[in-house]
């Protein structure tokens, strides 16, 4: 895959977790993992934010008992957002980017 081909694709998946959470990401490390390591990088990135997101929404929902959980799911889909914005910018420079507070889940 042309290196240009590469950023594009992690730029989508990057951009693609903000409105369909992990399944881009997901979808793009299952397919694109192989085609460079530029884009496996990105991808495994992307998988292990949104896999965290999803801990983090569960713990919300949990914690919607005590009336914290809103503010828990709040900032999960804040951070969300401009971590997705960063990644995704940083994808198309051409720059390896590792999000901050996400679990390493898939290696």
């Amino acid at each position: 895959m042309r290196p240009e081909d590469e950023r594009l694709w992690a730029t989508l998946v990057h951009i693609g977790g903000i409105l369909f959470h992990f399944m881009p990401a997901l979808v793009g490390y299952l397919v694109l993992k192989d085609r460079g390591p530029f884009i496996r990088e990105h991808t495994r990135a992307a998988l292990n934010f949104q896999l965290t997101l999803i801990v983090a929404y569960l713990a919300g929902a949990v914690l919607l008992v005590v009336f914290v959980g809103f503010f828990v799911i709040l900032a999960a889909a804040v951070l969300d957002i401009v971590f997705c914005i960063i990644a995704a910018i940083a994808a198309n420079n051409g720059q390896y980017y590792k999000y901050p507070l996400a679990i390493e889940f898939v290696k």
